[in-house]
């Protein structure tokens, strides 16, 4: 690979690395440096891909068990209690 093929490739990397820092707030840049994982636990794995934005919040009482037990952080997710199945 050519000198130039790898400044396109660096430049290309930078704008791209800038890009995506700007996507998230300073508050969530912050609680995301406080931890050393992107997530807590496999279970906050999945309780975050069941519960994406814009769609209805899916919580099981196990979810806020484990939540509460492993300190699971990033955007909480409100519901009633009657929303809230057992399992």
């Amino acid at each position: 690979m050519n000198m130039r093929a790898r400044f396109g490739r660096a430049t290309l990397a930078l704008v791209v690395l800038l890009l995506a820092g700007g996507c998230a707030t300073s508050e969530e840049w912050a609680e995301w440096k406080a931890h050393t994982t992107h997530f807590a636990s496999d279970k906050h794995i999945g309780f975050s891909w069941r519960n994406r934005e814009g769609q209805a919040p899916r919580v099981a009482r196990s979810d806020i068990d484990a939540a509460r037990a492993e300190t699971w952080w990033g955007k909480a997710i409100t519901v009633s209690p009657d929303q809230i199945f057992q399992n």
